[in-house]
């Protein structure tokens, strides 16, 4: 998923370049550049993620259940989608892709520290919970564990602690809950809807082209 924000940065910055040239010459506005290249990834976006989702839903055997299947792909698709279009954006924001890749690489190890996978939010400082709350990949974990394992009342063994069941587990140890699923969904696209317009009022508003 990372790999797309990385890869679709070179595309970008070749085309800005000839985007530039039919700028000048009046063939079309920045926004119909930026909505048509945006358009362009989705559907990309959208068949690599039902071919990924397809192999990886069955191979770590979680349950078939339509909803279940298709909570798992939307937030397979969406993260593919942010991750692309936040590539889309450092480009439209810095004069070339080799200071949008550094920034990139910046970015992503922050991304991945504060997901709630190598440290789940309770056990995240206080004053750095606000960067799990505004980072699109801890909602993404959120909502596949939320969506899987959410509303599961099987009985879960703790070692050393309380037996308990797992939705309960979930929300006392890690503060996921499966009614918060529509919140999570808003999220994502309210991440894909900002970096769009960034990348979009960026791509009209700033030139960074040499004469």
């Amino acid at each position: 998923e990372a790999s797309n924000s990385i890869t679709v940065q070179p595309v970008v910055s070749i085309e800005r370049t000839v985007f530039y040239r039919e700028k000048a010459a009046g063939m079309y506005s920045p926004l119909s550049y930026a909505f048509a290249q945006t358009c362009v990834e989705v559907i990309y976006n959208v068949v690599q993620g039902i071919e990924y989702t397809v192999i990886i839903y069955a191979m770590i055997g979680y349950e078939w259940e339509a909803a279940k299947f298709f909570y798992f792909l939307f937030f397979i698709v969406a993260s593919f989608n942010y991750f692309t279009l936040f590539g889309m954006m450092l480009v439209a924001l810095t004069p070339s892709s080799m200071l949008a890749n550094i920034l990139i690489s910046f970015v992503l190890p922050l991304w991945n520290l504060f997901a709630g996978f190598l440290v789940v939010r309770p056990l995240i400082p206080i004053w750095w919970r606000w960067y799990y709350w505004a980072n699109p990949v801890s909602w993404t974990i959120y909502g596949v564990v939320a969506s899987q394992f959410g509303d599961d009342k099987s009985p879960l063994e703790v070692p050393g602690g309380i037996d308990t069941f797992v939705n309960q587990y979930l929300e006392d140890n890690l503060g996921i809950k499966h009614d918060f699923l529509g919140y999570v969904v808003l999220a994502h696209f309210a991440f894909i809807i900002a970096f769009f317009f960034v990348f979009g009022y960026s791509t009209k508003v700033l030139n960074f082209q040499k004469r």
